[in-house]
């Protein structure tokens, strides 16, 4: 009986070929054919004509933020209820990332928080340098009104889908809302490269820029030269090799993590006091995650469900611990806060991974069943 983690990588012969295609033809690291066809194959997947690939999610957001103007001193407005990377990457810039709470009804940003956050640094003669939204959990924010309020100040938008590839909403998918849409491939996401990450946009001048930047920023001449300076953040063929198998596999992923969810629906979700993660039905989410929220009047706590999985060697964690909540970012501005604290107190992590087998997924059911009766 193995254990079974959260988010583990789904591999098949697909990618072995296709990784040992690299391998014997010598394209291993740092550029080749196979990252050339990972771009282009993976920007026409998400609708968005162009694509750069790089080392991970976060160099995708810190050189996102860079080409957007960001400066040191700016404000860039970010949900509280996210990893670490995206408000980690607003600091490399020297920026300060103010925080916002989540909609109810989706755990992304509220967006008539967003405004507010803008209006408050206006009002107090700040620049705002970008607006950065999370697609939390695989399920796309709402766009729309952040793209209205950004539009009409000028303010660049910047979508962090890394947690999901191969959603929608609208019929759009995720990464292609913003002025550039950053996705991460480190090895817990829906698909892996094993590390790295892609940043789409549909200015090609964004892109061309942003690969600049990613290579050292070295200039066109035959001997080593630089007049600014740059990053080592460019993805390995071999690992863009490993990517286009799981571009390629993505639709059968994505179908087994929605069956997953499914299943704890339908019989975690039978019980008293149990609900999950919130899904917007403008939105077709690619489950990265699922999320069980045990009531606040429960007698189990997520301490129990955590450690009832863990009996049984299953994996399991807290919804993310809000940005606002964190020690580093202790002093930083926020905008309300109940609805991330709420998520992030009676949130559990169920395994959600698309190589979970039958035997697997009952094992976790029985377990959490156990628990919450």
């Amino acid at each position: 009986m193995g254990r079974i983690y959260l988010s583990p990588p789904d591999m098949s012969d697909v990618e072995r070929d296709l990784l040992l295609g690299a391998f014997d033809g010598n394209w291993v690291a740092p550029v080749g054919p196979d990252l050339d066809a990972f771009e282009r194959e993976f920007a026409s997947r998400v609708g968005v004509e162009h694509a750069v690939g790089l080392s991970s999610g976060t160099a995708g957001l810190h050189l996102a933020l860079l080409v957007s103007d960001v400066r040191a001193g700016d404000v860039v407005v970010v949900p509280s209820f996210t990893f670490a990377a995206t408000a980690n990457a607003v600091c490399y810039i020297g920026a300060e990332p103010w925080f916002v709470d989540s909609d109810p009804a989706t755990w992304n940003a509220d967006p008539d928080l967003i405004a507010e956050a803008i209006a408050t640094a206006r009002g107090e003669g700040r620049r705002v340098g970008a607006v950065v939204t999370v697609d939390l959990y695989g399920q796309c924010a709402d766009h729309e009104p952040v793209r209205a309020v950004c539009d009409a100040e000028g303010i660049p938008l910047i979508e962090d889908a890394a947690e999901a590839v191969g959603a929608t909403w609208g019929g759009a998918a995720a990464g292609s809302f913003g002025d550039i849409g950053v996705f991460s491939f480190n090895g817990n996401k829906a698909m892996t490269t094993g590390g790295g990450g892609m940043a789409v946009s549909a200015d090609p001048t964004v892109i061309d820029r942003m690969r600049h930047l990613s290579t050292q920023a070295r200039e066109p001449a035959l001997h080593y030269e630089h007049i600014e300076i740059g990053f080592n953040y460019r993805l390995s063929n071999v690992l863009a090799a490993i990517g286009r198998g799981q571009v390629r596999r993505l639709p059968e992923m994505l179908a087994r993590r929605s069956e997953i969810r499914a299943r704890y629906e339908a019989t975690l979700g039978a019980l008293p006091g149990v609900s999950f993660n919130p899904l917007d039905p403008r939105g077709r989410p690619n489950h990265w995650l699922t999320v069980i929220v045990l009531a606040d009047d429960a007698r189990v706590t997520p301490g129990h469900m955590i450690d009832a999985l863990e009996a049984v060697d299953a994996e399991a964690r807290p919804a993310w611990k809000p940005m606002h909540r964190q020690p580093v970012f202790a002093t930083a501005r926020m905008f309300g806060g109940d609805v991330a604290d709420a998520a992030f107190a009676r949130g559990v992590c169920l395994p959600s991974g698309s190589s979970m087998t039958d035997d697997e997924l009952n094992r976790v059911i029985d377990a959490a069943s156990a628990v919450l009766s």
